[in-house]
């Protein structure tokens, strides 16, 4: 079990740190990534190009041991923006702890902070040690995903 001492904004200096994490989430969704994607999504979160931002938890040793990458959108169905939480990953030895609670938080406090009124995400549904967080710090909704690829 892990704790985090910190939660604060990804960094241009933590690249070296955020890399191995960004590979373990990839891997854990079997998805490989050119590294110009790679290059470029950093790039964006540092920036907080795009609406883009995102977030890292430190762990007791100053370690990187979480993040969270997030969209800010307008939305059609208010006058404020909503927030997709789009990636949340938490390396294995942080896992059973608040690591990832911790990240939805500071997600949903930078969220309101610029104007969202809503913060939202989808998982697979095989995520079950995620799920089983993501039920108590957010609702269920009734929407189903659909994709369409243009490429």
């Amino acid at each position: 079990m892990h704790t985090t001492d910190a939660i604060r904004p990804l960094r241009s200096d933590d690249r070296a740190a955020w890399e191995p994490l960004w590979a373990g989430y990839l891997a854990f969704y079997r998805e490989t990534l050119a590294p110009e994607v790679t290059d470029a999504t950093f790039r964006r979160l540092c920036a907080e190009e795009d609406g883009m931002f995102g977030l890292v938890a430190v762990g007791d040793g100053g370690e990187l041991v979480g993040f969270v990458h997030a969209i800010v959108h307008p939305s059609t169905w208010t006058t404020a923006s909503y927030t997709y939480l789009e990636d949340l990953y938490v390396a294995p030895a942080g896992r059973g702890g608040d690591v990832g609670g911790a990240l939805i938080e500071a997600t949903a406090e930078a969220a309101r902070a610029r104007g969202s009124s809503r913060v939202y995400w989808q998982t697979q549904e095989y995520n079950g040690r995620a799920r089983s967080l993501y039920d108590h710090v957010g609702q269920l909704t009734s929407f189903i995903v659909y994709e369409r690829p243009l490429s």
